[in-house]
């Protein structure tokens, strides 16, 4: 997926700003997709207009900067059920705490207790996170990915919760031998 599919995702749900794309695509319901910048979402929506995907209009208000509402036209949404019908890339999942898990034999207990806390208040901040974005929500697809996504986070925090001091005694084993060779 590509900021161009992202940016029609949003359009045919809504019409939106720029500002308002990146809020969604940083904090929203579509920050678990693909990372999305300023940097790309203007020249993005700048190609969308020209290639007749998108309109805009300027939306004035008392007191503020006019602002540049974008949405979707009827040739946008053809593209975007085009886009939908190719296979989707597979999926990217980066973790610096599964590296710090991976080495406990390197670390304390302490740091891996702190660790582990860290990552649980993390799942369980953006368990609340996506609870609060659907609590008005009647859009199917936005509730079936939400749940699907609370339901992977639990799994993680059952794993953390039932798992944690396996990897707290690694840690503890190695601590012996590296006293002796410091």
């Amino acid at each position: 997926m590509n900021a161009r599919t992202l940016i029609l995702a949003i359009l045919n749900q809504q019409a939106a700003s720029g500002y308002e794309i990146r809020k969604m695509c940083v904090e929203g319901p579509y920050c678990y997709f693909i990372d999305i910048s300023f940097g790309s979402i203007y020249p993005t929506l700048a190609r969308l207009e020209a290639d007749g995907l998108v309109t805009s209009r300027v939306e004035q208000a008392k007191g503020k900067p006019d602002r540049k509402v974008y949405s979707v036209t009827a040739a946008g949404r053809a593209e975007f059920v085009r886009a939908m019908a190719q296979p989707p890339a597979r999926d990217v999942f980066k973790s610096e705490f599964l590296l710090v898990a991976m080495a406990a034999e390197f670390s304390t207990p302490e740091c891996i207790a702190q660790a582990v806390q860290e990552r649980t208040a993390f799942l369980e901040s953006q368990v609340a996170m996506i609870r609060e974005q659907i609590a008005d929500c009647d859009h199917p697809g936005i509730l079936w990915v939400a749940r699907y996504g609370i339901h992977l986070m639990k799994c993680d925090l059952e794993y953390l919760k039932y798992h944690r001091d396996d990897l707290m005694a690694l840690a503890a084993s190695a601590l012996p031998e590296r006293v002796a060779a410091e």
